[in-house]
């Protein structure tokens, strides 16, 4: 199962719909995607399932301390 990090006024899926999910994401100031860049400590080294698992956990992590700003979404 795949997992996302977005905010809880972002309209857009940021499965379904990547580009207008992102725009709104950076119009708004939140540059999500850097974000959890900063948080997950993912690598080349790493397999894909390894990195995956990280990603989530990291996601797991801002939504833990930023429970009214961000929320995760699971396809």
């Amino acid at each position: 199962m795949a997992c996302a990090l977005t905010t809880v006024d972002n309209p857009y899926d940021p499965f379904a719909d990547f580009d207008k999910w992102f725009l709104f994401d950076i119009v708004g100031g939140y540059n999500s995607c850097g974000y959890l860049a900063r948080i997950a400590n993912t690598s080349e080294q790493l397999t894909e399932a390894e990195n995956m698992a990280e990603i989530e956990r990291a996601i797991d992590e801002i939504v833990l301390f930023n429970p009214l700003l961000y929320k995760k979404i699971t396809k």
